[in-house]
């Protein structure tokens, strides 16, 4: 590997990439159940630091800070179509890494999705900002348990430190206005979300050219790859 945060080397032979961000108080692990290629799709697992393999390192104050550091580490990666998904909080440093290898001249993402999250400018928004840390504990175990594992209490204690930098980070971005995107913006709502209704998504539409989704599920349905997302990123990123 020639870096650190993806958890494995992107093959030469892919026709395009989908670096995703991990939801917060995860890492790149959260993945797992998704297939590595969907057509000609790798699916690139992103690891930002404080997380699994990178547990030592401090987790980033905020989005733009992470995003300033991303976009130069994935530079390599980014020979081909590529684009970014992040879900609920995590589609934001994904915004504003395709925000900053615009400015900087770097090649530019396809398409962006975003999954579950209102846009940059409407934020932030979601119940996990008003939790106390006892509380995020009991979102992180029932999150262990969907993706099939053991919610141990070493674990929690570790991936609680994570969230709780994830959630004030949330709180911390609140962009003035919205910025265009280099690239159009696929937004992904779900027919049984109880945290982010596909409704409040609209204002996605200020920051570029947006391709409406609604996939049947409720708010974790993601972890489990369903056929209408992976169908979803093969038909946006026009990849055969």
């Amino acid at each position: 590997m020639t870096t650190k945060w993806l958890l494995h080397e992107p093959s030469a032979e892919a026709a395009a990439r989908l670096f995703c961000l991990p939801y917060s108080g995860c890492g790149a692990s959260m993945y797992r159940r998704w297939p590595r290629r969907v057509g000609g799709v790798e699916v690139c697992a992103v690891q930002p630091p404080g997380r699994e393999n990178r547990f030592r390192e401090e987790p980033y104050p905020t989005y733009e800070a992470m995003a300033d550091d991303l976009a130069e580490a994935l530079l390599p990666y980014l020979d081909r179509p590529f684009a970014f998904f992040g879900h609920c909080a995590s589609a934001l440093p994904g915004y504003e890494t395709a925000l900053r290898l615009a400015e900087r001249g770097h090649p530019v993402p396809v398409r962006l999705f975003v999954s579950s999250q209102v846009a940059p400018h409407q934020g932030p928004h979601g119940r996990f900002l008003r939790m106390s840390d006892e509380e995020l504990a009991v979102e992180l175990r029932d999150l262990v348990v969907r993706l099939g594992g053991s919610p141990r209490p070493d674990l929690i204690e570790l991936s609680l430190t994570v969230l709780r930098a994830d959630v004030e980070a949330n709180k911390r971005y609140r962009p003035p206005r919205p910025r265009r995107l280099p690239c159009p913006v696929t937004t992904l709502g779900w027919t049984e979300d109880h945290e982010v209704d596909h409704r409040l998504m609209d204002g996605w539409a200020e920051c570029g050219e947006v391709t409406k989704r609604l996939l049947d599920g409720p708010h974790y349905g993601f972890l489990d790859a369903p056929e209408e997302l992976l169908a979803a990123f093969v038909e946006d990123m026009k990849v055969t």
